[in-house]
């Protein structure tokens, strides 16, 4: 009795503060100025309402709070950037000159941007079937779209693919920082410890394994950061060579040609570059209040930054050796190339850094897959290990990345970007034929099937001629064949300078 009391004097005061609210017959009915009153903090002294003192703390404090909270949901959307666009520009983008040697220079740009729109709408996709199922995984949306035998074929291709992945990024590490170090003056190339196998082993132990032990992958945010900013160093450092060594090397014959026959297979290397949909809903779920509107929004961008990348270092890398590109772009320069040596430290450095992330998603599936999606401490640190040990040990066997990036692209990129979302949103979504996100999804889920069964089969019958380790003719002080110019017309001491490679330094 005492509360209604003094909600019905709140109510006089109200009326009596601001007229406004009166009826037009100059009367408010006293129920409903009672349920205005109920919703007001009930601070008031004789007839006028005010606001305690402890009311202005709390209204500062969630003001704070709101602050804090919208800074934490920018700094997590701008890991989650990071972390796909590391993702997209991991050990792929070094293979995408390759791709442009396989499919032609003009298509092979047209291509590209094919993928990169491709990846744009599939990821979006997979986050849309994810909300319409009601999951939260990538394995578990396939489960609930077409069963355990969907979810088995799923769990396989999204573990070899990141799986496949970590055994490239070694193999990248080790020839790339081996060569590096054997510049060191007074070290012996033959020295055991700059070899690649030594180098794989130590990075794994030292740097690799430790950040592949983080349980967030949010926490990786920071690393993906630096491995951007090296990655744009590296391209500015192929550029640079596109215009002072490009030059001096004889383009082949079919450098300008518009379509190759090995067009399917670059799809293959591209689509290898481009895919981060297995790690798509680990990214997602680290937003701040992850919706479909800020996950479209960090793709966007995400993939946008990565195209232009992309094209820049496939374009640039491509017009500098041509019909010589090899799938590793840093086994066409010259080892003794002091610049591209430290091109090729920082692009070491990323791989390093890129490496967890899909350690986290071979993880993830196996979590899934053998333990109901929960790992202890014990269980997280004994799977970790194995994982890292398993791809170590097969990368120190391997060493032609271009067969590693062409069986990855056909046999696990292409169904994880092409077919499956498509697929599982043909299914789950209750649109019509004729909208355009089902016509779109029909035609990858189509794209998707050829990739990877021509891509196989070409990939089988014209494997690439790998020169893994083998320095390039034009690299050569008695070798001029390679180079595009007239040495009998210049001065002697221009010829010394061009013959010689220390000019590259």
């Amino acid at each position: 009795m005492g509360d209604w009391l003094q909600k019905e004097a709140a109510a006089g005061a109200l009326a009596e503060a601001d007229p406004g609210i009166l009826a037009s017959d100059g009367y408010a009915s006293l129920s409903s100025m009672m349920n205005m009153v109920t919703s007001l903090p009930m601070g008031y002294q004789g007839q006028r309402l005010c606001s305690s003192p402890k009311r202005d703390f709390d209204d500062k404090e969630a003001l704070v709070s709101e602050h804090k909270l919208k800074e934490k949901g920018n700094f997590r959307q701008s890991s989650a950037i990071f972390n796909v666009v590391n993702s997209i520009t991991g050990s792929g983008i070094i293979g995408l000159p390759y791709s442009i040697n396989q499919a032609g220079l003009p298509l092979g740009i047209l291509l590209l941007f094919w993928v990169a729109y491709v990846t744009d709408f599939s990821l979006i996709l997979l986050i849309k079937g994810g909300v319409l199922s009601g999951t939260h995984s990538y394995q578990a949306l396939v489960h609930k779209t077409f069963g355990f035998p969907g979810y088995l074929l799923l769990s396989l291709l999204q573990f070899l693919y990141p799986f496949i992945a970590m055994i490239s990024y070694n193999i990248i590490t080790g020839d790339t920082l081996s060569k590096v170090f054997q510049r060191i003056p007074g070290v012996d190339p033959g020295n055991f410890f700059i070899g690649r196998h030594f180098i794989i082993g130590l990075s794994t132990v030292a740097f690799s394994l430790p950040l592949s032990l983080f349980r967030d992958i949010a926490k990786l945010g920071k690393a993906s950061l630096i491995s951007a900013v090296l990655t744009a160093m590296i391209l500015i450092f192929v550029i640079i060579r596109a215009f002072t060594l490009g030059p001096y090397i004889t383009r082949t014959e079919d450098a300008w040609v518009f379509a190759k026959p090995n067009t399917v297979q670059a799809v293959g290397v591209m689509s290898f570059a481009f895919i981060c949909h297995h790690n798509s809903f680990l990214i997602y779920g680290s937003l701040e209040e992850p919706t479909v509107v800020k996950w479209s929004r960090v793709i966007h961008i995400s993939v946008v930054i990565s195209i232009f990348i992309s094209v820049l270092f496939a374009t640039s890398g491509y017009l500098t050796f041509t019909g010589h590109t090899q799938g590793d772009l840093f086994e066409n320069y010259c080892r003794n190339d002091s610049l591209i040596n430290f091109g090729r430290f920082c692009y070491g450095i990323t791989v390093i850094l890129t490496y967890p992330i899909e350690c986290f998603v071979t993880r993830e599936v196996i979590a899934n897959v053998f333990f109901g999606g929960n790992l202890s401490k014990i269980s997280h640190v004994i799977v970790t290990t194995v994982i890292i040990t398993m791809a170590t040990l097969v990368s120190l066997m391997v060493d032609c990345l271009g067969i590693v990036l062409e069986f990855n692209g056909v046999l696990c990129a292409a169904p994880l970007i092409f077919i499956i979302p498509s697929a599982c949103y043909l299914k789950l979504s209750e649109e019509r034929w004729i909208h355009p996100d089902k016509i779109m999804s029909s035609v990858m889920l189509l794209n998707g099937v050829v990739v990877m069964v021509v891509g196989f089969v070409m990939t089988i019958l014209y494997p690439q001629d790998c020169s893994h380790g083998q320095e390039m003719a034009y690299c050569s002080f008695t070798n001029a064949s390679f180079f595009n110019i007239s040495f009998s017309s210049l001065d002697p001491t221009i010829q010394s300078s061009v013959l010689n490679i220390s000019t590259f330094q």
